[in-house]
């Protein structure tokens, strides 16, 4: 049993009206070549100090590394009013998905929000159980005993699939075929690693292009969608209860076709690569740990036997819900929260002003020796006796929080335990790739190179 250090209530006191310490003696140089150089340990340099807001200026953007869980539940939560999204996301993403629900602020937020949250209700959820289950079952059936797999582009598959079924009800290799390149294009393009990031689109880089001729097709595809969605007689159009339904049911003057498309690569990027990268760190993790693997394998034996599984048979699962939240914890796909002040505020003691950028990163507090012992070691049993019951209510959020945590959250977690355990009962898994894994920050936390394992029938 994992055996917690003493946890701090608060963090500590500063002198009110302190301005936050900050990463390097020359701020923008220093912290934009850093950032350049290495992303993740230009993060883990924040996380190292001994201050839980740090301060840092890359590229001309001034902001604070926010790393205490009270401080997070306090910008998420608390003071949730006091701030938006901000002009960092807008910057970077805003031309892409600035009309879809990820970033929309205000009335508009709330009011597709409220329009979109029936497509996520847990009944609704539970009747894509059957869905999920037969398509992670398809997945297996492709793969056989001895192969060496390259994980990610398959679990890519699954969960696009899934997606596109569930809640867009969509050709979706149609989709996937404009899909895949913009996203690639994306990620290159909104890596800290390259100079594009900080570039505007108009700039003609290679990597400015691709993404210009991409999103360009991926429109085009969208369209297609959209009119044949349109075409249809109103009866079949009401008899559909899907996202991309509700979006459509919106009236015109609110549901451009600017907004549409940007809603709909939001939730097909939310919906589909986080899943996946969850999944393919799932497989990584069990494959280094055969222990924690065999513990799986027998929970799932006990319980379902040769039984595909159903949503209500998750419940009588705790190891696997354990497997799945220890895989969060340490590769967060979504691995840090941005957030602006829409006027000055005091966090932790800090004067801040409107235009610093808040970052909130679940890859640190995720791995932070405060609130977890051994923080980088995969241990799903730490969860068994109500380890989340223990922490503050923000050292564990994978999924954000407050009134703008994800809405699909449900959705995802019943996704990939219904992947885990469907193909689990039928493959044990080996490492071929083994830790430390190196990864990029793009629009998620992602691999830079393949994952691989070796698969063993069961």
């Amino acid at each position: 049993m994992d055996t917690q250090q003493a946890i701090p209530e608060t963090p500590e006191p500063v002198t009110p009206g302190d301005r936050p310490p900050r990463l390097g003696r020359v701020p923008f140089i220093h912290n934009t070549a850093a950032m350049l150089r290495d992303p993740l340990g230009f993060y883990d340099r924040a996380g190292a100090h001994e201050a839980d807001v740090v301060g840092y200026s890359v590229a001309g953007t001034t902001g604070c590394f926010v790393c205490h869980p009270n401080l997070v539940e306090q910008v998420l939560v608390t003071d949730a009013d006091a701030y938006e999204k901000g002009q960092l996301l807008q910057d970077t993403l805003g031309q892409f998905i600035g009309e879809g629900l990820f970033l929309l602020e205000g009335e508009d937020w709330q009011r597709q929000r409220t329009a979109l949250q029936p497509a996520f209700y847990r009944e609704r959820i539970t009747a894509y159980g059957d869905t999920m289950t037969d398509f992670a079952d398809r997945t297996a059936a492709g793969w056989s005993d001895g192969r060496r797999l390259d994980v990610l582009p398959h679990m890519q598959s699954l969960t696009l699939n899934i997606l596109g079924k569930t809640l867009l009800d969509v050709d979706i290799e149609t989709t996937a075929d404009a899909l895949e390149p913009l996203l690639d294009a994306l990620r290159k393009r909104l890596d800290p690693r390259s100079l594009s990031a900080y570039l505007p689109l108009w700039v003609p880089t290679a990597t400015n292009r691709a993404v210009n001729s991409s999103l360009a097709e991926f429109q085009s595809t969208l369209d297609d969608v959209i009119a044949a969605r349109q075409r249809e007689d109103e009866n079949a159009r009401e008899a559909r209860d899907d996202v991309l339904s509700l979006l459509l049911s919106l009236d015109d003057e609110t549901m451009d076709r600017e907004r549409l498309g940007h809603q709909l690569l939001t939730f097909l990027v939310a919906g589909h690569d986080t899943t996946a990268l969850t999944l393919t760190y799932a497989w990584f993790l069990l494959a280094n740990n055969p222990k924690c693997q065999q513990r799986l394998h027998e929970e799932l034996d006990a319980t379902l036997g040769e039984s595909q599984p159903t949503p209500e048979d998750l419940f009588e699962l705790p190891y696997l819900d354990a497997v799945l939240n220890e895989v969060l914890r340490l590769y967060p796909p979504a691995f840090t929260v941005f957030r602006q002040p829409t006027e000055p505020v005091t966090l932790g003691g800090y004067e801040l002003s409107t235009d610093a950028q808040l970052t909130l990163p679940q890859w640190l507090v995720h791995r932070d020796e405060r609130w977890y012992d051994a923080p980088d070691a995969f241990r799903p049993e730490r969860w068994d006796d109500d380890l989340e019951a223990s922490l503050p209510d923000y050292a564990y959020y994978p999924f954000g929080g407050g009134p703008r945590h994800c809405i699909g959250m449900r959705f995802a977690r019943m996704e990939a335990k219904l992947a885990l355990t469907t193909i689990a009962q039928q493959y044990a898994v080996e490492a071929v790739t083994e830790p430390p894994l190196s990864l990029a920050m793009q629009i998620t936390l992602s691999p830079t190179e393949p994952i691989e394992v070796r698969l063993r029938e069961r």
